[in-house]
């Protein structure tokens, strides 16, 4: 995982030099949504200013679906790396970070705002030097592409553009809001795709999402990341928190990972189909002596009870923040389920 505030060679930014107005601007233009009229950036600064404070917010989310393909056996084919609508290009140093250099050879930033571009191959360059890294306006065939907050604000030209981009793709991992217009959005492009892609995650199964039937309409596939060790007690960060408006205690995301083709293995469940197990959403509501759980399983996404008699270990976890991502086992008539297996929360 990177540093939380990672400054590459020769960057002067600090908490001391932070410019605060600029990030107020930038906040309003966020809530606003105003990066749907155009660019965000008005200059270098507002990249480098953005980079080292709500980048690296939206860096967690990445760590954690990073995080939950390794614990499914998943990992990106061989081959060139795209960032479609890279900003400062967080995403895509986060997943470098992750495999490492030698995974993809080659990464391409590709922006409507050529300064997001031109800062985003800056920055990976620094921070890889054996990297080669290329600014891009077109369509490559071929390679992992990686998406990262763009999904409430994409137009109809948009949409086409970044259909075109999927779909000569190998494999995608996309990261957006953990909000419920963003997951309802995110889950309508897993749709789209199941086709010709297979789901990695954060799905059990290849079936059409349970999040669609009628009694789920109050509900959206989200999940909660962890900020590094230690961020609540740093003043700098607290006060970035205060200003910001926002809780950075845990910070909401929805995810989707597709690719060409998966070969399933018996190694605990950790890729392929998934079959009999499910994924948590949201976060587990605890009473006494039991918990219920949304559960997304490839029969529907339902609420089940899980008893702390029959898994203490699980509510230990659960109540330290860390509960397990994946269940296995089976729901009696009553709504109960009885694991036989978890995966994650470690």
């Amino acid at each position: 995982m990177l540093p939380a505030n990672p400054s590459p060679p020769g960057a002067s930014l600090s908490w001391a030099t932070l410019d605060w107005p600029r990030l107020d601007r930038l906040r309003a233009k966020f809530l606003a949504r105003a990066g749907g009229q155009g660019s965000y950036w008005t200059s270098r600064e507002d990249l480098a200013n953005y980079d080292f404070t709500y980048a690296q917010r939206i860096g967690w989310k990445w760590d954690a679906v990073l995080r939950e393909l390794r614990l499914r056996g998943w990992q990106p084919p061989a081959g060139p790396l795209l960032d479609w609508g890279c900003g400062s290009g967080v995403a895509g140093r986060r997943v470098v970070e992750f495999y490492g250099v030698e995974q993809f050879g080659m990464l391409r930033v590709s922006d409507r705002s050529r300064l997001a571009m031109e800062f985003a191959a800056e920055r990976a360059r620094e921070r890889f030097p054996g990297l080669i890294v290329a600014r891009t306006d077109a369509v490559h065939a071929g390679g992992t592409v990686v998406i990262s907050h763009v999904v409430n604000e994409l137009d109809d030209a948009g949409r086409t553009a970044l259909r075109a981009v999927i779909d000569a793709a190998d494999a995608v991992i996309w990261v957006e809001p953990g909000t419920y217009d963003d997951s309802r959005a995110l889950i309508d492009w897993r749709e789209a795709l199941r086709a010709d892609f297979a789901v990695v995650a954060p799905c059990t199964h290849r079936r059409e999402c349970g999040m669609l039937h009628a009694h789920n309409a109050p509900h959206w596939c989200h999940h909660f990341a962890a900020p590094p060790p230690g961020l609540s007690a740093d003043a700098d960060w607290v006060r970035f928190g205060r200003r910001a408006g926002i809780d950075l205690r845990k910070v909401p995301y929805s995810f989707l990972v597709l690719a060409r083709s998966v070969t399933p293995t018996d190694t605990n469940g950790a890729t392929g189909a998934f079959e009999g197990w499910s994924r948590v959403i949201g976060e587990p509501r605890l009473y006494k002596g039991f918990a219920r759980v949304l559960d997304c399983a490839a029969e529907d996404v339902r609420e089940v009870g899980v008893q702390q008699r029959d898994h203490p270990e699980m509510f230990r976890a659960i109540k330290k923040g860390h509960g397990p991502t994946l269940l296995h086992g089976a729901v009696d008539a009553r709504g109960w389920k009885r694991l036989d297996r978890t995966l994650g929360g470690d």
